[in-house]
């Protein structure tokens, strides 16, 4: 994966997701995944918590990247969500998450799942590429952002 855009379907961005708190995330994480990806819910809803368990994924300035290996995806999926309004999510920072990135790679990727998430956690240390990522008007121009980053190999 060199391009956030090869994990990524216009379908799987979503603008303005309203949820009061994390738990409420989750399950819209889970629910928007198993549609996704074709995987029952609940094989998605247990590795997610889990990995959550271990420590926040909240990775700070209001950017959150949950993430887990799979049994049932055959390839890297990515999700990505803007909240209509900051949550509590326990981030590292202690700061609310309005943007969210969830990463699903087949549990036999190994090295592959953590070159991917260190590709997405490259792409959220961007400043300016959150910024726009917040200033993104339609669910259009939120994928328009992702499909326009430079590839991993270039950067």
């Amino acid at each position: 994966m060199n391009d956030l855009a090869d994990i990524l379907t216009p379908e799987s961005v979503a603008l303005g997701l309203d949820v009061p708190n994390k738990k409420a995330l989750f399950r819209e994480i889970v629910a928007r995944a198993a549609k996704v990806t074709g995987c029952p819910a609940e094989s998605i809803e247990a590795p997610i918590k889990a990995r959550e368990r271990l420590a926040s994924t909240g990775y700070g300035r209001g950017v959150a990247i949950p993430h887990a290996q799979l049994d049932c995806v055959g390839e890297v999926h990515g999700l990505f969500f803007r909240l209509a309004r900051p949550i509590d999510y326990g981030a590292v920072d202690g700061m609310p998450v309005d943007c969210v990135f969830t990463l699903l790679s087949p549990s036999d990727t190994g090295a592959g799942h953590l070159k991917a998430l260190a590709r997405v956690s490259r792409s959220f240390r961007d400043e300016r590429f959150v910024a726009k990522l917040r200033g993104a008007r339609s669910q259009d121009a939120l994928y328009a952002l992702f499909a326009q980053l430079p590839a991993a190999d270039a950067a």
